[in-house]
């Protein structure tokens, strides 16, 4: 996997000139990091981080940044929120796009006093009756949710309903955390049936399923073109079985995506 590399923050502090301890900003959007690490120790004043559209499954080793104010980690495979709590400056915090059905897990940020915006829009705890009003009852430091400024009325109502709301909160997560697990060992399944898949193409074309001994067979030398010209045939099928096998949107399926494009490149640039 792809981690925070202390060359790629240098590179991205262009604006401090490559000195990353007093860094106060950084932006490495983009940049297809698969584990978040190093930044509480490299960049202990950072106030500002972008980490959007990359493939962080787990918000960690951030805890350290005491002035971080904005944290924008839109567009990851992230499932639930923790580990915030050190980060005492917390203004702003961005899960835009994530996969957050853990909704119970934003209690975590009660810590986090200064806390005023959350962007959970585009997670499948949005789609949970009730999320709303959980979200605002629970967290009394927010000024917006979404975009969207909480009233004190609503403040008021949503604390009204709290004990009723939480309630169908904690079922509509238990039945999103079931179809998850289901979606996960699917996930394993397939994973394992492209792995099968693939030994069993290599093996083929090394001949090992052939019951010839290699002094019985003809020579293939004029065979061989065709055979060559078969390669990108059987490309385009294992490209079309790929791209038109219905999948769930999914963090084990966004994974799934990017690691076979990056193989496809790779074997791309073999070639050349």
């Amino acid at each position: 996997f792809l981690s925070v590399t202390e060359e790629l923050v240098r590179r991205r502090a262009e604006h401090n000139n490559c000195e990353i301890f007093s860094l106060e900003e950084i932006s490495l959007h983009q940049q297809e990091i698969e584990k978040l690490e190093h930044l509480d120790k490299w960049c202990r004043d950072l106030k500002i981080l972008y980490l959007q559209n990359n493939l962080i499954p787990k918000i960690e080793n951030v805890g350290r940044l005491k002035k971080l104010e904005y944290l924008n980690v839109a567009l990851n495979n992230i499932e639930r929120i923790e580990n915030l709590e050190g980060c005492e400056e917390l203004k702003k915090l961005d899960l835009t796009a994530n996969f957050i059905g853990e909704l119970s897990s934003i209690e975590s940020l009660k810590c986090n006093i200064h806390l005023k915006e959350l962007f959970l829009v585009g997670n499948p705890c949005t789609e949970f009756e009730g999320y709303r009003q959980f979200v605002v009852a629970t967290l009394h430091q927010l000024k917006y949710l979404d975009s969207k400024e909480i009233e004190r009325s609503e403040r008021i109502r949503a604390l009204q309903n709290y004990p009723e709301v939480k309630g169908k909160i904690r079922e509509q997560e238990q039945a999103y955390l079931l179809k998850r697990a289901r979606e996960k060992e699917e996930a394993q399944r397939r994973m394992q049936e492209r792995k099968d898949e693939k030994q069993k193409k290599m093996d083929s074309n090394l001949g090992f399923d052939s019951p010839e001994s290699p002094q019985e067979k003809p020579n293939h030398a004029e065979g061989d073109g065709e055979q060559e010209r078969c390669k990108p045939v059987e490309n385009d099928d294992e490209d079309r079985k790929f791209w038109e096998e219905p999948t769930p949107y999914t963090p084990e399926s966004r994974l799934e995506t990017h690691r076979y494009i990056e193989e496809k490149r790779r074997a791309k640039d073999n070639i050349r």
